[in-house]
């Protein structure tokens, strides 16, 4: 399996980096796994233009690294969501990936399955639920399987997340794929 791995951690190294390295150790020993980093492309936001509608090849009107991405999951099976909680939503960066997905060539990539990874650092019981109500509604709206999640709580300076059992979480979900 072709498991894309978006990412959408602002920052190198820290917690959201390291819940993806264990991810990616559990999943290489049985499928190909690639990390795409959002904050290292240049994606703009959505404008709701609807010109990929319009066109034949549903090309977005803005020329920026999205098409690389586009590319990405073109030739890919499975797509995990990882982020840092900023404010009770995902980060920016991934944000703005995941709205360009309202063009249509969506519809043409092979993605069956999908995976959540969230790092917050407040405690709260509902921290991820506006999170979790929008990845369900991709899930349904797409006939997506969902095979798994790791939501961790209370993880705020680099390094917190080795404190905690989400690691071994982590591992444990792509191992089982």
């Amino acid at each position: 399996m072709n498991i894309l791995i978006l990412s959408g951690s602002p920052r190198k190294g820290c917690n959201t980096d390291l819940l993806v390295e264990a991810f990616v150790k559990g999943v290489l020993q049985k499928h190909h796994v690639e990390v795409v980093s959002v904050h290292d492309y240049k994606v703009n936001p959505c404008m709701g233009c609807n010109a990929c509608f319009r066109n034949e090849y549903h090309l977005c009107a803005q020329k920026d690294d999205m098409a690389i991405i586009y590319e990405k999951m073109a030739h890919t099976d499975m797509l995990v969501v990882v982020s840092p909680v900023y404010f009770y939503g995902l980060s920016a960066q991934l944000k703005a990936v995941i709205d360009r997905c309202h063009n249509p060539i969506r519809d043409t990539f092979p993605i069956k399955k999908m995976a959540l990874l969230l790092v917050g650092a407040a405690t709260l019981p509902e921290l991820f639920d506006s999170i979790l109500a929008q990845y369900q509604l991709c899930l349904n709206f797409f006939k997506l399987e969902d095979v798994g999640r790791v939501l961790v709580r209370g993880v705020k300076d680099k390094g917190d997340i080795k404190k905690t059992n989400a690691l071994n979480e982590a591992f444990e979900l792509g191992k089982s794929l």
